[in-house]
């Protein structure tokens, strides 16, 4: 499955909220109908629920919320469940040690799809050194920064002047561009609306 290139409207409104695609410039709400799921019809979009259901798109929330593909996704999945800690916090937290998720988290991108792609050009160092592979899991202690180059680009100053909230376990050097990954967060941590136990259940059948 290639990834998603269409709308990224359609996606939050069949989530039925805001899955942070776009850029915060204006409440998602106004500009996606996030109540009105694909189809013009009232929740659910004119479907009866089911279990299987609810599960999938439980699923394909988290998964889109990161810019994940299926296959990668399953990997993490059976990953997280080998760790030591519980299933679906495991699994967030290999998604939040995501280098494209750090820079986003940083605030150096308004999207985690522009993050990937600062990150796939090349303008991103971690430990002073070019990574150019937005699944490279970063390690506590290790240090994120743009390049000389991607500290000049206009997007990244348009990210920085948006000041977003930089998360607890994330160390902020916003005059240097940089960040230290201080540790993997804990489940309670991570804002999100997602239930991975449900995740965690789709996989397991």
């Amino acid at each position: 499955m290639a990834r998603h290139t269409g709308p990224t409207c359609k996606l939050a409104r069949r989530a039925g909220q805001d899955l942070n695609l776009k850029s915060a410039v204006k409440p998602l709400d106004h500009k996606c109908r996030l109540k009105t799921p694909p189809g013009g019809f009232k929740a659910g979009g004119g479907r009866r629920g089911n279990d299987y259901l609810t599960h999938l798109r439980e699923k394909q929330k988290l998964r889109r919320i990161y810019g994940v593909l299926e296959r990668q996704f399953r990997l993490y999945y059976q990953r997280a469940a080998r760790a030591r800690a519980a299933t679906g916090e495991a699994l967030i937290q290999i998604l939040e040690s995501r280098l494209d998720n750090i820079v986003y988290r940083l605030g150096f991108a308004v999207t985690r799809a522009q993050a990937r792609q600062f990150v796939n050009h090349g303008l991103v160092r971690v430990d002073g050194k070019r990574v150019d592979i937005a699944s490279y899991q970063v390690r506590p202690g290790q240090v994120v920064a743009m390049s000389e180059k991607g500290r000049e680009l206009q997007y990244v100053k348009n990210a920085m002047a948006q000041a977003r909230p930089v998360p607890d376990w994330i160390d902020l050097d916003a005059p240097a561009f940089s960040g230290v990954f201080r540790e993997r967060p804990a489940r309670e941590a991570v804002a999100m609306e997602i239930n991975e136990n449900l995740v965690v259940e789709f996989y397991s059948k």
